[in-house]
């Protein structure tokens, strides 16, 4: 097995970034869906703008990826990161947070940007 490295400087930086609780929340769900801002609006009871500052630091950091749907912009763990296995170790280590977008859902607020 190929074990990749990340030189220390930048496994800090990336760290560091995920040691922000609402940007390790939101990665943490991104290994399993892919989720819009709205959606962690909802979730984290934050404004639109204090969300895409967190998820525009994950991207410039090259964590998350952004794909446009029509006018929706969709995020999404990126994992052809040189930074992915580092995260992913990480994100082994936490529990699901899967149940705050299943209590999205429930009370009819799982947007579905299409």
């Amino acid at each position: 097995m190929i074990v990749s490295t990340v030189e220390i400087g930048n496994a800090a930086s990336i760290l560091k970034l995920l040691g922000d609780k609402t940007r390790l929340t939101m990665v943490k769900l991104l290994i399993n869906h892919d989720c819009c801002v709205c959606e962690f609006v909802e979730i984290f009871k934050m404004s639109q703008p204090a969300i895409s500052q967190h998820l525009r630091k994950l991207k410039d950091a090259g964590v998350v990826r952004e794909n446009r749907r029509g006018q929706w912009i969709i995020y999404s763990l990126n994992q052809d990161s040189e930074y992915y296995p580092l995260v992913q170790t990480v994100l082994d280590h936490l529990p699901s947070q899967d149940y705050l977008l299943e209590k999205l859902k429930e009370q009819g607020l799982r947007i579905s940007c299409e």
